[in-house]
């Protein structure tokens, strides 16, 4: 993705991107039931890199599988390209853990913007003080063979009932997480800042004791002359 465009994703809201995804139809690109180990005050941005995991057979995930230099959660964690947003398909289930802090902070060494998992890490405290952003459905401490066996990378999946796509852009903020469509993520950033721009007018007018009846949505020419003026004072 362009620098362009992952600035203007960083300066947006996830809630301002959910209104634009669905002016154009899309209703469900929000990961559910994931929000951030710890909050960073700042958005992850990034193209998605996946990892799929299946219910676990016991023949075929006990712990001598971590020494296979072929297992796909390793490899996802050494493949997965500098500025990319892992994004973990656990079916939801947080009862063991996608990945824990070891993992996770390689991930981070090798520049990953993020990781994304509809289940849940261990170590969450240590993970939650990193520098880079990490999402999960809540703590989990049993290893991930215990429920869960990796099984694809870089495949289509679905986190938190949401799909992602291989190079779909995902965007976290200290609420949650959205996924957009990598062919409408440049329209969708540029709504977003337009959107944004006329919330924070509104933000100011609201505490200076405005109605919100006309202001928004701005339906009142009054309250869009006399947002351009604040935008040119703001220059926004």
């Amino acid at each position: 993705m362009s620098p362009e465009l992952r600035e203007k994703l960083q300066a947006v809201s996830v809630a301002t991107l959910a209104t634009a995804l669905y002016k154009r139809g899309l209703r469900n690109q929000v990961v559910q039931g994931v929000g951030p180990v710890a909050a960073k005050g700042r958005n992850m941005v990034g193209p998605a890199f996946t990892l799929r995991y299946m219910p676990a057979r016991e023949d075929r995930n006990q712990l001598v599988e971590f020494r296979n230099p072929e297992h796909p959660q390793r490899v996802a964690i050494e493949t997965c390209p500098e500025g990319h947003v892992l994004v973990m398909d656990s079916r939801k289930d947080a009862r063991a853990a996608s990945a824990g802090d070891i993992l996770i902070t390689r991930l981070m060494m090798r520049g990953a913007a993020g990781v994304v998992t509809d289940g849940g890490l261990r170590d969450a405290a240590t993970i939650g003080a990193l520098e880079m952003p990490a999402y999960h459905a809540r703590p989990s401490s049993p290893t991930n063979l215990t429920l869960h066996e990796a099984i694809e990378i870089n495949c289509p999946v679905g986190c938190g009932d949401a799909p992602v796509f291989p190079g779909d852009i995902v965007v976290g903020d200290d609420d949650c997480v959205i996924i957009i469509p990598a062919d409408i993520a440049e329209e969708v950033a540029d709504e977003a800042v337009e959107m944004t721009a006329y919330e924070d007018f509104v933000v100011e007018e609201v505490k200076g004791g405005a109605g919100i009846i006309g202001l928004y949505p701005g339906t009142k020419q009054e309250n869009l002359d006399k947002f351009a003026e604040w935008r040119k004072a703001n220059n926004r």
